[in-house]
């Protein structure tokens, strides 16, 4: 039986491979800094924005949406646009946009899958999911309206 991407099982030694370690510390320096947080943390943090956005590329029309801690990798990623755009063009072959939805003006487009949808497809495609950066716990502390969790802080989704 042939093993494809979706069907194998990722490490987290895998999912930083994505992109070079050079990259990679780059992007976690910045979070560190930017969001006053342990290296340690920083790395937890842009490793599951790689396999989120693994998730994104195996599940083009999922409109995944990550955590609020797993947001500030894709965030933090997106900076660094030429090395964002050849991660997509390798990853997924196509572009993986960062799409806010806008509450306000009803521009949501309905689309948005729950944090739960996100990494019930992470676990299938065999990806490494760090529980504690996806929890609700973790994204509101107690102090969440009625399941804001549901999507990313943002309200960001990929989109195909």
């Amino acid at each position: 039986m042939s093993s494809t991407a979706a069907h194998r099982q990722w490490t987290t030694a895998d999912v930083r491979r994505l992109i070079p370690e050079t990259l990679l510390t780059r992007l976690v320096n910045r979070i560190a800094t930017e969001e006053l947080v342990s290296t340690d943390y920083a790395e937890r943090v842009m490793t599951q924005a790689l396999a989120f956005l693994q998730a994104c590329a195996l599940n083009p029309t999922a409109a995944l949406a990550p955590s609020k801690q797993v947001d500030v990798g894709w965030h933090t990623f997106i900076l660094y646009t030429r090395d964002y755009v050849k991660f997509c063009d390798q990853v997924a072959g196509r572009f993986i946009h960062h799409c806010p939805t806008d509450e306000e003006d009803g521009a949501s487009t309905g689309h948005t899958s729950t944090i739960g949808a996100t990494v019930e497809a992470m676990t299938a495609a065999g990806l490494p999911v760090d529980v504690e950066l996806w929890s609700k716990a973790a994204d509101c502390d107690g102090k969440c309206k009625p399941d804001p969790c549901s999507q990313c802080h943002q309200g960001c989704t990929d989109s195909n």
